[in-house]
């Protein structure tokens, strides 16, 4: 059969390249991993058109989409303690115990107050919606109001005030959102799971030798101590002595306040990740190892920053066969 002058054969016009989008899961202080992922793609040529997060995913995703994840890179590196007090504006509220404004100020003051719809990168950032349950996803307006609102952990920091109603940590909903990353128009998903080894782990930690960890500063179980010693200077006396019956490490009474709001979502999130990953799997599941590092260690970011490296080259095989790359 004669084709037409108009006709061509379907291979001269090749399908449209492939959107490879990155899914970043929530995580507390592991989630300076991201940071770690995101450079070894980058040094790979692999090429991410958009991105979206929860929680501390949604902070590291906003600053990629921003175009400043080389500033945050050196800027978390050099984080000690008292920076990471410096941040914790504790008021003792009925709904949390952190405000989490100092942190999202200096943001907006030293690196960037960008709308969302004014990044060079597409962006979302999934959060709760704490009267429903509903999951919310925020793709316009400040991109810090978006991260603030998706980091709220239950317990730490307070809900944040949204259009939708008062909007909590979006991994309580949705850990690792793969289904956001294909709404936004993602052919590929390349999605990052910092949940995947931290059950049974978090509070009595090993190293990768199997010894036990010495009694550091690096360690949650200390940590409340810290934090009790630090606000008695910050706050008031009466606030102070509350904050110390919550938050002290005492054997004695069982697990402390950070314990059990650090387990509980642990839990939750665990679940829920591997309920949604099995219905909404991604293309490409790239998983930190990083059970070691606790909820508010946020002083170890290069640790963090260097896994998520090795956990990239570890994949990069399957990432070059998924997106077509040599």
């Amino acid at each position: 059969m004669k084709r037409t002058a108009t006709e061509r054969p379907a291979d001269v016009f090749p399908p449209p390249p492939k959107r490879i989008g990155l899914a970043l899961g929530s995580g507390s202080a592991r989630g300076w991993s991201h940071i770690g992922v995101i450079e070894g793609l980058q040094e790979a040529g692999i090429k991410i058109e958009l991105v979206c997060g929860a929680s501390m995913g949604a902070m590291v995703a906003g600053a990629f989409a921003a175009g400043f994840i080389e500033v945050m890179d050196e800027w978390v590196r050099g984080l000690t303690w008292p920076d990471i007090l410096g941040f914790m504006d504790v008021r003792l509220p009925r709904s949390g115990l952190i405000e989490g404004d100092k942190l999202i100020r200096y943001f907006r003051e030293n690196i960037s107050d960008s709308h969302i719809e004014d990044l060079p990168m597409p962006y979302a950032a999934v959060t709760t919606e704490l009267k429903s349950g509903r999951e919310v996803w925020i793709r316009e307006g400040s991109l810090m109001d978006a991260i603030r609102a998706s980091m709220s952990m239950p317990g730490i920091l307070t809900p944040f005030p949204g259009r939708e109603g008062w909007l909590v940590d979006g991994g309580l909903v949705n850990p690792v959102p793969v289904s956001l990353c294909r709404a936004m128009g993602a052919d590929i998903v390349i999605a990052v799971d910092l949940n995947n080894d931290i059950m049974g782990r978090s509070f009595n930690r090993q190293d990768r030798n199997g010894e036990e960890e010495p009694k550091a500063e690096v360690n949650d179980q200390y940590l409340p101590k810290r934090l009790a010693a630090f606000f008695n200077g910050k706050l008031k006396a009466g606030q102070a002595s509350v904050f110390k019956r919550y938050a002290q490490n005492q054997p004695s009474r069982g697990p402390t306040l950070f314990e059990v709001i650090a387990t509980s979502v642990y839990i939750m999130q665990d679940q829920i990740t591997r309920h949604r990953l099995a219905a909404d799997p991604p293309e490409v599941l790239i998983r930190p190892r990083l059970a070691q590092i606790g909820l508010l260690e946020f002083n170890r970011a290069s640790e963090a920053i260097e896994e998520g490296r090795r956990a990239v080259a570890l994949m990069m095989p399957i990432i070059r066969d998924v997106v077509g790359t040599r």
